[in-house]
């Protein structure tokens, strides 16, 4: 039986996400090959806009359906979803507290053309650890694990269909909750655009 906990690689994550990877310490592996997931965030994530919530999408290729593994999984750039995201998170975040400290090394992930979403994903996630400062280490599994205690197999875990335990809901300030409300486990940016170097402590 599998005792690491094994997490799934998502795009720009929830905030639940980087509360769970603290509870966790450094005992967890990220989950490399897994079938993709439709309709999760591992290519979605979920921003604070003047409507309400706005889901990102990042498009995949087409045939890759739920039997190709994550780390194959290839990027599409039959439109252009990387100027369109950009131009989504600078309109909900440009007069935030904390955007202009991020967004010139953020930006690059958005003109830098990623073949693989894992790959994509990963190198956001590092990013995103390191402006944390969680100081947190992402090893991946060399496999399929089937035996992973139930405890510790998060593969599943945060579907954007349904708002699940594992979610971090405490208050912050959110650019827009005078019109919609405290919206919970939005995509970590949402936190680091708006609390800046005191996310960590939120988290």
């Amino acid at each position: 039986m599998q005792n690491t906990a094994i997490l799934p690689l998502f795009y720009l994550p929830p905030v639940g996400y980087f509360s769970l990877l603290q509870k966790l310490g450094e005992d967890f592996l990220i989950e490399k090959h897994e079938h993709l997931a439709k309709q999760t965030y591992r290519n979605r994530a979920s921003i604070y806009s003047p409507n309400g919530k706005l889901d990102l999408t990042v498009p995949v290729v087409k045939g890759a359906k739920t039997h190709t593994k994550m780390k194959d999984v290839r990027i599409s750039y039959d439109f252009n979803w990387q100027r369109l995201h950009w131009l989504s998170l600078e309109t909900c975040y440009r007069s935030s507290a904390y955007f202009e400290f991020y967004e010139d090394e953020l930006s690059r992930f958005y003109q830098h053309k990623f073949e693989f979403l894992f790959d994509y994903n990963l190198e956001l996630l590092e990013w995103l650890n390191k402006k944390l400062k969680l100081n947190k280490t992402f090893g991946v599994t060399s496999e399929y694990l089937d035996d992973v205690t139930p405890e510790l197999d998060f593969r599943s875990m945060m579907n954007p269909k349904k708002q699940e335990d594992i979610v971090n809901n405490k208050p912050y300030y959110q650019v827009f909750e005078d019109k919609h409300q405290f919206l919970p486990n939005l995509s970590i940016v949402d936190l680091l655009f708006n609390q800046g170097p005191q996310a960590r402590l939120y988290l």
